[in-house]
């Protein structure tokens, strides 16, 4: 049997990771890999309820540590319940958002990402992904797709200000430098089908 991939899609409001999930799985299965796609925060049935808890309601709702806690149960639950058993079975898992996120989300909001990571060791072993791609854009270009994307309403934490989603990419950034040999950065800009490309050649020594 072939080894599980767990491969992880990352980046700031309005890079267009959802999108790109979907093409780079159908490219995947082109190549006859069996494909598991996912969320986070999200994926298993007690992980969606808490992303209902997590992402709905007031922007005050919950403090940062509280919504840290939040997010590293439901990423034990997902973890648990669907990747690991996926892996198990030799299957590439692609999820949308996981530690990373947690991350540079929380650490927008004042936490120590040495907190962060010692939540994750608890919850979910500290399990990392085998590989983590970065999507990046300018500033504005990514501000006026999230824009676009949530002319129906943000969520509690798309609709934060401008200064906290710039620290969120900056967070990004830096543990894609301090982790290249897990992170691949990954020009998110130009034409959907361009996007994926990159993405596909990232995993490049990874594909049978």
């Amino acid at each position: 049997m072939n080894p599980g991939r767990f491969i992880t899609l990352e980046g700031g409001e309005g890079v267009g990771k959802s999108t790109q999930l979907r093409a780079l799985a159908d490219a995947l299965v082109s190549r006859d890999l069996e494909i598991v796609v996912t969320r986070e925060p999200g994926g298993s049935d007690g992980a969606e309820a808490i992303r209902g808890l997590l992402l709905e309601g007031e922007p005050g709702r919950w403090g940062p540590r509280a919504e840290a806690l939040l997010f590293a149960a439901a990423r034990a639950d997902h973890l648990e319940r669907i990747i690991l058993p996926a892996l198990e079975a030799g299957k590439w898992v692609l999820c949308d958002r996981f530690l990373d996120s947690s991350r540079a989300y929380q650490s927008a909001s004042g936490l120590d990402d040495a907190d962060i990571m010692a939540l994750h060791r608890v919850g979910s072993a500290g399990r990392l992904p085998d590989r983590t791609l970065l999507l990046t854009l300018p500033e504005a270009e990514a501000a006026a797709r999230a824009a676009a994307r949530d002319r129906g309403g943000a969520d509690r934490i798309g609709a934060r200000d401008p200064d906290y989603h710039a620290r969120v990419a900056a967070g990004f950034l830096r543990f894609a430098a301090a982790e290249p040999d897990r992170f691949r950065v990954i020009d998110a800009s130009g034409a959907a089908s361009a996007v994926t490309a990159r993405l596909v050649e990232a995993l490049a020594d990874m594909l049978p």
